[in-house]
């Protein structure tokens, strides 16, 4: 009773099961590794913050990318800034992840260190973008003369690692991506690869918003995920088996309804016969009369000389 496995239609979605279990197991471990490289990375992040600040000249120089592990770094840097060339980064969100406005970039040109004269930029913090994002927006003013400044290394910005489109004619002084060999181009003098993401000194009145720290302690539901595609993958075979059992009990009940039919009919004439015989003998019984059923009485007997 299980020929009907070999029907069109059964072999189709015995098929499809085939193949959905190794995609399904297959997404699975997707979800399993993208998990493991959250984790791996929150524990980068959480190490690095906590390291002790080095000189930012210890991780990086001109035209170098920065390595992954150097990434969040706590670094720092003396220097003056140069406001004259301070470029604001369009479309960023403030801390509530929901405000649009700039970032504040402001090249910080070193006076200490075996790269004196080098500049290196630093992202100052957040502020809202105005009514007119045509000109440039006010922003707080940077500190003078020379200062210390403490940040996060931060890797530079294209369009394959952030997705940020760099859209050609910007207004004047503003630009879509952090990236050290544009403002390199745009200063005409070396600059330190990557920038920093400024955490001290504190800026007056909280002007400019200081960037938040990466969030480092959510690990997503990428495991669930994971664990989901398995149980998807394992009930396959689980839903196939019930199918097949209940499709065979199925054709045992079609193909057994007609012998029962015919055993049912078979057995109510008979039935109806045997009815039918009692009937004729009760009613034979009942047509008799009483005549036909008594004995006869016997004549007189005539005596001799009565008469």
């Amino acid at each position: 009773m299980y020929r009907f496995l070999l029907s069109r239609q059964w072999v189709i979605l015995t098929l499809v099961g085939l193949v959905l279990i190794p995609v399904m197991i297959k997404l699975g471990f997707w979800q399993l590794h993208r998990h493991e490289h959250r984790v791996a990375q929150n524990q980068l992040i959480a190490d690095n913050l906590h390291a002790d600040p080095v000189p930012v000249t210890d991780l990086t120089a001109p035209g170098r990318t920065l390595p992954r592990d150097d990434m969040w770094r706590r670094v720092t840097a003396t220097g003056t800034y140069d406001t004259k060339h301070e470029v604001v980064v369009r479309q960023r969100t403030a801390a509530d992840e929901q405000t649009i406005g700039y970032y504040v970039l402001t090249p910080l040109v070193l006076d200490q260190g075996p790269r004196k004269g080098t500049t290196v930029l630093v992202n100052r913090g957040w502020i809202a973008s105005g009514n007119d994002l045509t000109r440039f927006p006010d922003v707080p003013a940077a500190p003078k003369g020379t200062v210390t400044v403490t940040g996060r290394m931060m890797a530079d910005e294209t369009t394959d690692n952030s997705g940020i489109k760099d859209k050609p004619g910007l207004p004047e002084r503003q630009v879509m991506l952090i990236n050290s060999e544009q403002q390199a181009k745009a200063l005409g003098r070396p600059v330190l690869g990557g920038y920093i993401e400024q955490t001290a000194p504190k800026p007056p009145g909280g002007k400019p918003e200081p960037v938040p720290e990466p969030d480092h302690d959510s690990i997503g539901p990428h495991m669930a995920y994971a664990v989901q595609w398995w149980l998807f993958a394992a009930g396959v075979p689980v839903g196939w088996f019930i199918l097949v059992r209940r499709e065979r009990r199925d054709r045992l009940a079609a193909a057994a309804g007609p012998a029962d039919s015919a055993a049912e009919a078979t057995g109510d004439g008979a039935d109806n016969a045997a009815a039918e015989g009692a009937d004729k003998v009760a009613t034979s019984a009942t047509d008799t009369t009483p005549a036909e059923s008594a004995p006869a009485e016997p004549l007189p007997r005539t005596v001799a000389g009565s008469e």
